[in-house]
């Protein structure tokens, strides 16, 4: 999982080949429970449904797609249908991944409280963490096309992209208020940063009042999110100078901000890699203030818990 996530971050190849004949991890709780007296006699259960990192596996291996696949459109001048095809083959295996999920897995505040109590709470929420990314990866370029017109292909898709965002903003909110849940790896910077990016498009071309609404008050969260998580570790300033390079492009041309070319890969996906390209802030600006990002005038501060 580590090779898909870090190969792409700093362009790197990978180094480990998939292979479908390795068996998946057992049961944590089954795997909890086993001692040392047991030997190596003991009968492991061969079902897989149960286990949290067999999830986080399976999901992996649709990351590994959608990466690629993002990459090669950027590269290859790839014809509509294919592209559609491509999303629409993604999206079905995110489907059935979601599907065929046993009840205890699926994304309620029971089962998160259910998992904490177990001391496996900070798994099950990554695993939503990446579902909900991941969906927010592989649609997001329909939001260029949505804000560019009225296209009902291209609004379904959007409305998934947002969705996924949402969804994944309310997982680290979720995670925060429940015990033993709480995400604090880096990473949770760069998929915060895609999510944020998906709210201002919202800000910038969502004509429902509520849904504008929403939008900032998830910025303002995520901006607080951020400015803890900074506090263990440093080196998310690197998230947040993604953030203004990315606002400061939609401040220069909203209507192209969004497009799906070579930078916005790159910004979606090597999250360890600069992305100053397309525009950069100017000296002796606040990296770390929402009134940068027009959400917050610059008399006023988010008031984060």
């Amino acid at each position: 999982m580590i090779d898909v996530w870090s190969s792409s971050g700093v362009r790197l190849p990978r180094l480990l080949t998939p292979k479908d004949d390795v068996p998946l991890p057992l049961d944590e709780i089954a795997f909890l429970k086993m001692t040392r007296s047991q030997g190596f006699d003991v009968t492991v259960d061969t079902d897989r449904k149960s286990s949290l990192l067999a999830e986080m596996v399976r999901l992996n291996r649709i990351l590994l797609q959608i990466n690629d696949f993002n990459i090669r459109a950027s590269e290859e001048e790839l014809d509509p249908e294919a592209i559609i095809s491509n999303i629409e083959h993604l999206s079905g295996q995110l489907d059935v991944w979601l599907e065929e999920l046993p009840d205890h897995i699926r994304d309620t505040r029971e089962n998160m409280a259910r998992y904490a109590a177990q001391g496996l709470g900070r798994i099950f929420a990554a695993i939503y963490l990446g579902y909900y990314h991941y969906g927010q990866m592989l649609f997001y370029r329909f939001l260029h096309d949505d804000s560019n017109g009225f296209n009902t292909q291209a609004r379904y898709y959007a409305d998934k992209c947002k969705q996924h965002a949402s969804s994944l903003c309310d997982i680290v909110y979720a995670s925060d208020e429940e015990p033993g849940c709480d995400v604090k790896y880096n990473m949770i910077g760069h998929v915060l940063v895609i999510s944020s990016t998906v709210q201002i498009h919202s800000l910038l071309f969502d004509s429902d009042v509520s849904n504008v609404t929403l939008a900032k008050m998830r910025l303002e969260k995520n901006f607080c999110v951020l400015t803890r998580l900074r506090d263990l570790w440093p080196t998310l300033d690197f998230c947040m100078d993604r953030l203004m390079a990315f606002h400061e492009a939609c401040r220069n041309s909203a209507d192209t901000s969004f497009r799906m070319d070579r930078w916005m890969v790159r910004f979606l996906v090597e999250f360890a890699s600069p992305v100053s390209d397309r525009a950069s802030r100017s000296n002796g600006e606040n990296p770390w203030s929402l009134a940068g990002l027009g959400i917050t005038p610059p008399d006023m501060s988010p008031i984060c818990p």
